[in-house]
């Protein structure tokens, strides 16, 4: 079913940033005149705020704030990569969104297009973000509330996570590490997110590609322990080879030129699908 106008808007703005009323007018096929009164009615509603001669997007909730240091770097890869994983979700199953920055846009653009899942989510600001969206039954784990992060960590969470299963886990990362290691700072974190990949069925790490080859303290897993790694098209031809011998199918999107557009798939035969923009 074709999307209405408005969220055709919406969508638009998350995944190009600020944009102005004549190239929304051209991409929603409607006079200028009608985009006007359309980011009229979307800033009353909070979902944008108008620009001059154009508009940009509002995140619900206000979550840029705590965030606001990671989550700006590299924000619209990380939005790419979202609407890369978004489009691998599979109606009617359950999935786990963990805590990392990429995968919160990934719950921002299913809260625009809503999709019947069950959504389980160590994520405060994933909450937030998907409060009150059709189609969705949204599960939080109990334990400790870790502030940097806003995200929930510690034994009771493991223990919640060893009795549940999921049918996608949807992954961030710090870094992936010169050995293949995917780690973070945090060792509550790396436990529970270690937690989260034995008890998923297809696991998915959702990382642009300037954490490949860094260092962090706390490894989670390995490449081989992932099945699909969704990155941007900065990454290098050795990480690309090293992913299809760890057998990890890769998803790169295109982000240069001011384009966000999938630039193909690595399989575990080492061939690349044709790009497609």
């Amino acid at each position: 079913m074709q999307p209405d106008r408005l969220t055709q808007i919406r969508h638009y703005l998350y995944l190009h940033g600020t944009t102005g009323v004549n190239e929304l007018a051209r991409v929603v096929d409607t006079s200028v005149v009608t985009v006007r009164r359309d980011l009229q009615r979307l800033e009353e509603l909070g979902h944008v705020r108008r620009t001059h001669g154009g508009a940009e997007i509002v995140n619900s909730g206000g979550l840029e704030i705590g965030f606001e240091a990671r989550e700006s770097h590299c924000l619209m890869t990380k939005r790419a990569i979202a609407e890369a994983a978004y489009a691998s979700l599979r109606p009617h199953s359950s999935i786990f969104l963990d805590s990392g920055t990429t995968v919160l846009q990934l719950a921002r653009r299913l809260r625009m297009g809503p999709i019947p899942l069950t959504v389980f989510t160590n994520s405060i600001a994933i909450v937030q973000a998907l409060l009150d969206t059709s189609q969705l039954q949204l599960c939080l784990l109990a334990g400790r509330v870790r502030n940097e992060n806003r995200s929930i960590v510690g034994p009771l969470a493991e223990r919640s996570i060893e009795g549940l299963w999921f049918d996608q886990l949807f992954l961030g990362a710090s870094a992936v590490q010169p050995d293949g290691g995917i780690a973070t700072p945090d060792c509550e974190e790396a436990s529970l997110n270690a937690a989260m990949v034995r008890r998923a069925g297809e696991r998915l790490l959702l990382i642009d590609s300037s954490k490949f080859g860094r260092h962090a303290t706390f490894r989670v897993a390995g490449l081989e322990d992932l099945g699909h790694l969704i990155t941007d098209d900065g990454i290098s031809a050795e990480w690309l080879a090293r992913l299809d011998q760890a057998g990890v199918a890769c998803t790169r999107v295109r982000t240069t030129g001011g384009e966000t557009a999938e630039a193909g798939r690595i399989g575990h035969d080492g061939n690349n699908d044709q790009e497609r923009s």
